[in-house]
């Protein structure tokens, strides 16, 4: 089956945050964890999301409408950019906390992780903020074909104790546990459990 993704909406600002009726799974991550290049090999294609070599380059909440199971992902600004200005992090993190705290039609988050790293201060916060309000997370550890097979298993158990669940493993490179990640955000977002090839290459 062929999934598809197709950029509807973009807004910088709480204000221009719109308001849809399909349910809504939003997808987090720091800087520099490889969203945009997820994105992109989630929709087999090379340019739907901008990856640039410096880290930080989305600055925006991007809605993209996923056919044909009617369902949104949302791609929010990767947060701990360090570069980025005070005023310019506060109003990433006001953006982030409206959406994922006041959006009704929300069902889950994506929180990407850098396989390579050991559990960070700030992405433990952000799981701990979806899971007191109640959203279910799905941990998705990126990069994993930078990491050694003892690596990736140590990566997953850290993260096992902390959210209790096992991260999956994807990584956009070799377009590897991409069907597994699809089936996870297509259950969390409709409750629809799908079996075999979700995408097609």
């Amino acid at each position: 089956m062929r999934t598809t993704l197709e950029l509807v909406k973009t807004a910088y600002t709480t204000e221009q945050l719109p308001s849809f009726d399909l349910p809504q799974i939003a997808m987090a991550g720091r800087s520099n964890v490889g969203k945009s290049s997820l994105l992109n090999a989630l929709a087999g294609r090379k340019s739907l999301a901008k990856v640039s070599a410096n880290p930080g380059k989305t600055r925006s909440v991007n809605f993209y409408l996923v056919e044909p199971w009617q369902f949104y992902l949302i791609d929010l600004p990767g947060y701990g950019y360090a570069r980025a200005s005070h005023e310019e992090r506060r109003q990433w993190a006001r953006v982030l906390e409206t959406y994922l705290s006041h959006t009704k039609e929300l069902r889950g988050l994506a929180l990407l992780l850098d396989c390579r790293l050991t559990p960070q201060k700030i992405d433990r916060e952000l799981a701990v903020y979806a899971m007191n309000i109640n959203l279910p997370v799905i941990p998705v550890l990126t990069k994993a074909d930078k990491c050694k097979q003892k690596e990736r298993q140590t990566r997953q158990n850290e993260w096992r104790d902390i959210l209790g669940q096992t991260p999956l493993l994807v990584s956009a490179q070799r377009k590897s546990g991409l069907n597994k990640l699809w089936r996870a955000l297509i259950l969390c977002a409709t409750g629809k459990v799908v079996e075999g090839e979700v995408m097609e290459y």
